[in-house]
């Protein structure tokens, strides 16, 4: 193991010159490594075949990651539960990834699914031909989304697709309205949007940009909204939204306001280690953003579908936005898709424009594919028929309160979350100014640990995420926070043995 540590940190310091990049990088790849020490006795045993050093360009993986340890192969799905190759079992508190909202074997999907496939395996939605599945998931969509009134549903495959069409949806409405300049976009650090060109330089995350030439240039990033990480002393939740509020003004003065073309923004920051907005952000930021008529974007991809406890991010947070982008729970992610609504203003802009151009050049080639359409249908009536909504707001203060009754760990500096989404921060002195010393991984053991008894989490540095199905029980809740507890208290012993040999 230290061999491999070694190894890593050496490769990490040849390939990175910039020494902040280094040292993300190296803190990346550090924490994985111990990850994957920990996971390395189970999936060793691969009982079919080895597959260390596999054929797949694996996303978001270290390269070292796939010659020299085995994968964590999963083979089999049951409610709130995944199996590896081994038959191990595991509770999946993060819903794949935030996105398996009615569980891992949803007969109901599984048919919608087969029927369309014996009716219709495939028809595009180019040049006014279509498919019913698609035509009656649009009118779903718009008739669920009731924040306020949208008037057209737009067809991806994720929600990256999505956010990169809302780009070229904003550029191609600010042409056909005469203002050719007015092309920037405003996301925030730390939000995460996508990985595509596009959704990535949207996003605030720099590990998205390392080495990709990213983000593009047409992109700013306001500030993080985490209160507890960047409220200054005495300052309120309330006080540090208008602060935000004023900072994005000035952002917005000092480029220009015929510059800036959209603002966009997840309810809750997912990716970037769930951050729900400060008190009265939304009502704040939305003011500045309409005063400088700069179209707002929510992006609902994580948020959507009830996982806050309401339908849609915007329900909770009182968000107008002119365009919305969907993907993840559309589907509970038996099958790739995403969406985008598009406001009646935006669109009679695009409607007129398109006539004007004899088309409107955009779109997928599984833009609508009827098999995703069918069963998102299938999983939006499963969502009203068993009132999704009520079902997660009566598991979700068990979930919560269980989770934050961790919060006096001296290893934790903040639980924070909303619904059926959660993220712990780990930190030295209750202070987000005291980390951990990278090369600990105190995040990734914790992880490694969770892994150990039973439950798949996801970790981002010392940050740990879930987001578990919405079908999840409460005695299953009851086990989340049971291994959650194992987990802490190893992690806690492994830090306390750490602090004592840096004495």
């Amino acid at each position: 193991m230290h061999r491999l540590l070694q190894l890593t940190l050496r490769q990490a310091g040849s390939y990175v010159k910039d020494v902040k990049a280094s040292q993300c990088v190296k803190k990346s790849l550090v924490q994985a490594s111990i990850l994957a020490k920990s996971y390395t006795t189970d999936a060793s045993l691969q009982k079919d075949r080895d597959f260390k050093g596999h054929d797949m360009l694996a996303p978001f993986t270290a390269g070292w990651q796939t010659t020299d340890v085995n994968p964590l192969v999963i083979d089999k799905s049951e409610g709130s539960y995944v199996y590896d190759t081994n038959g191990k079992k595991y509770l999946n508190s993060l819903a794949g990834l935030w996105c398996t909202a009615l569980g891992g074997n949803e007969p109901r999907l599984v048919e919608a699914a087969t029927k369309q496939l014996n009716t219709l395996p495939f028809y595009h939605s180019f040049w006014n031909r279509t498919t019913k599945p698609s035509l009656d998931l649009a009118t779903q969509l718009l008739e669920m989304f009731t924040a306020c009134k949208m008037v057209k549903a737009f067809f991806t495959n994720s929600g990256s697709e999505a956010n990169d069409t809302q780009v070229k949806l904003v550029w191609y409405y600010n042409n056909a309205l005469g203002r050719p300049n007015k092309k920037k976009f405003i996301a925030r650090s730390k939000s995460y949007h996508g990985s595509t060109l596009i959704s990535a330089s949207l996003s605030g995350l720099p590990a998205l940009h390392h080495k990709f030439d990213l983000p593009a240039p047409f992109v700013l990033h306001a500030d993080c909204p985490h209160y507890w990480r960047f409220h200054l002393p005495g300052e309120t939740e309330e006080e540090f939204s208008t602060r935000l509020a004023n900072n994005l003004e000035n952002l917005i003065l000092k480029e220009g306001p015929e510059t800036i073309a959209a603002f966009i923004a997840e309810p809750v920051m997912g990716g970037g280690g769930v951050i729900p907005p400060p008190a009265t952000y939304f009502d704040k930021i939305q003011a500045v953003i309409k005063k400088h008529d700069i179209l707002f974007i929510a992006d609902e991809v994580i948020c959507g579908f009830g996982r806050l406890g309401t339908m849609f991010g915007c329900d909770k947070y009182g968000i107008k936005p002119d365009l919305v982008s969907l993907a993840k729970a559309l589907s509970s992610a038996y099958m790739p898709i995403g969406a985008v609504l598009v406001s009646p203003e935006i669109y009679d802009v695009i409607h007129s424009q398109s006539n004007v151009l004899g088309t409107f050049s955009h779109g997928f080639t599984y833009s609508g594919h009827p098999v995703a359409c069918a069963v998102a249908l299938e999983a939006l009536k499963i969502y009203k028929e068993r009132n999704i909504v009520e079902q997660v707001n009566k598991i979700a203060p068990k979930f919560q309160e269980g989770v934050k009754a961790f919060s006096s760990s001296p290893i934790i500096g903040e639980i924070r979350g909303t619904g059926l989404i959660l993220g712990t921060e780990f930190a030295d002195n209750k202070s987000p100014n005291d980390p951990f010393p990278p090369e600990w991984g105190v995040g990734a053991y914790f992880g490694a640990q969770c892994g150990k008894h039973g439950m798949l989490v996801r970790v981002a540095g010392d940050i740990l995420m879930m987001s578990p199905p919405f079908i999840i029980t409460p005695q299953e809740v009851d086990q989340l926070i049971d291994i959650y507890g194992k987990a802490l208290k190893a992690t806690e012993e492994r830090v306390a043995e750490l602090k004592s040999q840096h004495k």
